[in-house]
């Protein structure tokens, strides 16, 4: 039986972005019969209609909606930017929910971890995400929710979770799969 594929999607392009060293630390606790892989984002230009109602779609876009029609499942870790979702992400969710009538995003388990320097832990990234999921068709766990707050304090210098956040991750990634496993 081949492994379900569980899509990461980082809502930040640094190298060293703290929800990346999430990512990285989640992807470790992927179970027995899971692949938890992180799919790029920052190659995606801009979305703009123009590209499929004219033939002009830039060549990333194409591996990318793939990619995203290949999952069983998906996990956005983001940071917050001004309150909301980062562009970057919320490009990712145009890219992939196009052509119209082409939603590669269609019917797939997600789940929605924030982060933040702050103590509001990204509260407004991650409903202003979830908003945009209902209307992809992306069903989202709703318990636990994950806000890591003060992340800075959280993660090492070498990328390492604090033994209380890794713990909190641990739950939440087994209630991801429980609850896909539910869904599938």
């Amino acid at each position: 039986m081949d492994n379900k594929k569980i899509g990461i999607f980082i809502g930040s392009l640094r190298e060293a972005s703290y929800s990346r060293k999430i990512a990285q630390a989640v992807i470790e606790m992927a179970p027995e019969g899971f692949e938890f892989k992180i799919i790029e984002i920052g190659q995606l230009p801009l979305y703009n209609q123009d590209y499929d109602d004219h033939n002009k779609v830039p060549e990333s876009y194409t591996p990318f909606r793939k990619a995203v029609k290949a999952l069983d499942g998906v996990i956005f870790i983001t940071p917050e930017y001004n309150r909301s979702v980062p562009a970057v992400l919320k490009n990712a969710l145009d890219v992939g929910s196009r052509p119209y009538g082409q939603n590669a995003w269609d019917n797939k388990p997600g789940a929605v971890f924030s982060s933040s320097p702050g103590h509001i832990s990204g509260f407004g990234a991650n409903h202003h995400l979830r908003q945009s999921l209902v209307f992809l068709n992306i069903p989202v766990m709703q318990q636990p929710e994950v806000y890591i707050a003060s992340v800075q304090k959280e993660i090492d210098d070498d990328g390492k979770l604090s033994d209380t956040s890794r713990e909190f991750l641990e739950k939440a990634v087994k209630a991801y799969i429980a609850w896909f496993e539910r869904l599938t």
